[in-house]
């Protein structure tokens, strides 16, 4: 179970989600539909058929929202016009608005849905009994819609009476980013959550959920949960938890990463299973960690102009790969100097998957012009951030003294010639003494 801090920053993104959903009146949804082309076969990839089609969205067949046009709009074919409705507001997002006048628009996909039973293990209890409803004899379609910006990924499936183009949304998926950035070992959580159709016999019959990782082709489960039987099934996954009690209070799916790694960067899929029905969205998450930044020799040792010093900085503990060098020298005066990138290693990875490289700076005092010396600095430029490091350069016998040089030459004169002075007032100080002696000796 997720600890209440979590669960208090679960509700508020829940509450901000809700008013974005509810703050705005539903949207005309511009979408492809898209299915496959009849009679393509013979183990070929099936070609598919793309038509432009529209979403009027409501959230009751009796509230406000989106209505069709008198006239069907150009480039659209009447049969790819949907009036949906949609009880769980999730459809009138307002990252599904577009801007007036803008060329940037939500993305959205329509296609066929074919209900049957789910195959993977925590779902199969959900149609255990092998008798579909007669609630299935529909059309089925599904939706999968990415709002502007990436805020919002949503799935819905939805019904329709035959030969009929008004659609109910069943059951509806959704995540407030399609895009998640972390620290390392920070707690990351990345929401998801759902929506059923109370009023459908399917929705009586329980629900399953289920996490899945993809990265490079490679997949894994992360948790999966049985609402029907309060099972959770096997896996090996450390450090990831649902919250059960929300889960089934609220419908929050949201999974709890307690302590964000390497490892865990990719793509993390959310589905809900119903009896016959799945929908699902994709989350990716990403794991950024700027470097850590040492330089060496620090200080440089005193040189000389003409010298060649060598410098070295090492970046270590970033994540992801992507990283740049640059080096720069800072003046006494504040002046930037650019002195190249330097030699570059090759990269290293450590045991918690982070990476480590270094760059090497060969510095010919004899071709840069850097006065008395300054600071050279080594930049890293990293997705993560921007880290810089210095040392200190001092370089003597330079030519043409400058004006502290020219005080510190009189301070020392004045010093040299106070010191001659007072020893030469010693010394006949201790001569005249020496004289009366001797004159009252005589005496």
């Amino acid at each position: 179970m997720a600890g209440s801090s979590t669960l208090f920053t679960l509700v508020l993104l829940a509450v901000n989600y809700i008013s974005q959903v509810y703050g705005t009146s539903c949207p005309i949804v511009e979408c492809w539909f898209v299915q496959e082309k009849p009679g393509r076969g013979g183990g070929f990839p099936a070609a598919m058929n793309q038509d432009k089609s529209l979403m009027y969205v409501r959230v009751s067949p009796d509230s406000t929202g989106a209505e069709s046009p008198h006239k069907t709009p150009a480039g659209v074919d009447p049969t790819r016009i949907y009036r949906v409705t949609d009880p769980s507001g999730s459809l009138c997002s307002s990252s599904l608005h577009s801007p007036e006048g803008s060329v940037k628009k939500p993305q959205c996909e329509i296609n066929p849905f074919l209900p049957q039973p789910s195959m993977v293990n925590w779902a199969a209890p959900l149609t255990r009994s092998g008798q579909s409803p007669i609630y299935l004899e529909a059309d089925w379609f599904s939706a999968s819609l990415k709002g502007l910006d990436d805020q919002l990924v949503l799935s819905s499936v939805m019904r329709a009476a035959k030969t009929t183009n008004d659609l109910n949304v069943i059951l509806s998926v959704f995540s407030s980013s399609a895009l998640v950035r972390s620290r390392l070992g920070v707690p990351v959580v990345l929401n998801c959550w759902f929506w059923k159709e109370s009023s459908s016999p399917l929705s009586e019959l329980g629900f399953a959920v289920e996490w899945r990782y993809q990265f490079r082709g490679a997949g894994r489960l992360v948790v999966a949960y049985d609402a029907k039987t309060d099972r959770l099934a096997e896996s090996s996954e450390e450090g990831a938890e649902l919250d059960i009690s929300a889960l089934h209070q609220t419908g929050n799916a949201s999974l709890l990463l307690e302590e964000a790694q390497v490892r865990h960067t990719g793509t993390y899929i959310c589905t809900i299973y119903l009896p016959y029905l799945l929908a699902q969205v994709a989350i990716d998450l990403e794991i950024v960690e700027p470097p850590s930044l040492s330089i060496s020799p620090s200080p440089l040792p005193i040189s000389f102009p003409g010298q060649t010093l060598t410098v070295q900085c090492e970046a270590s503990g970033f994540s992801p790969l992507s990283l740049e060098f640059r080096w720069e020298f800072v003046g006494a005066d504040g002046t930037v100097q650019s002195l190249g990138t330097g030699g570059m290693s090759g990269h290293r990875q450590a045991s918690d998957g982070t990476f480590s490289q270094s760059s090497r700076l060969t510095l010919d005092l004899g071709k840069f012009d850097l006065g008395r010396g300054g600071e050279v600095t080594c930049v890293a430029v990293h997705p993560g951030g921007t880290r810089r490091t210095s040392t200190t350069l001092n370089i003597i016998g330079v030519s043409g003294p400058t004006i502290e040089d020219s005080m510190a030459m009189v301070a020392v004169a004045l010093g040299l010639y106070g010191l001659i002075k007072l020893c030469s007032w010693m010394f006949s100080r201790s001569g005249s003494v020496a004289t009366d002696s001797k004159e009252k000796k005589e005496k």
